[in-house]
């Protein structure tokens, strides 16, 4: 038998809650549970029941949710309508929108195009090799020599025995 952690008596609610990465339990009878504000009616319906907690849970969200401080757009409201309302809107809702596009895409957030199928000549090589002067650049940049020279190398034999 679990007693009440306010006053030794038998503990009829047990609540559980996540509070940063931590497990917290609390063991209550059903008068310190409403004195805390966690008793729950004994016939209340289900359905009230859910309703209340979904409706705290909505009102929790709410003090914490992304707002757009140009356009003033939440994420909700985006969720709900799918249309982001500005230009500001990706840095405002940058992580969470990021993680829905990796989602959608597969994990695919670069953008490669596609060949039309009738193409003629050698698109493709040019792709390649516009592809391998963008990685020599971010080598470059990232002050990856070693990356870089082989890159250069590369280019230079694509170029050479493509002309």
């Amino acid at each position: 038998m679990t007693q009440c952690q306010l006053c030794d008596k038998k503990a009829t609610v047990h609540l559980t809650e996540i509070v940063e990465g931590q497990q917290i339990v609390k063991h209550l009878c059903q008068e310190c549970a409403q004195n805390e504000g966690l008793a729950i009616q004994a016939n209340a319906p289900i359905s009230e029941m859910l309703g209340n907690l979904i409706d705290a849970q909505q009102e929790a969200q709410q003090g914490n949710e992304i707002r757009c401080p140009q356009c003033g757009l939440t994420w909700s409201d985006f969720r709900k309508q799918g249309l982001l309302g500005c230009p500001n809107d990706y840095i405002a809702f940058g992580k969470p929108l990021q993680i829905l596009i990796e989602r959608a895409q597969n994990n695919a957030t670069k953008h490669s195009g596609q060949l039309p199928q009738h193409h003629k000549g050698n698109f493709g090589q040019q792709v390649r090799l516009l592809q391998l002067r963008q990685d020599l650049q971010t080598a470059v940049e990232a002050e990856d020599y070693e990356a870089a020279v082989k890159l250069r190398d590369e280019i230079n034999k694509f170029t050479t025995s493509n002309t």
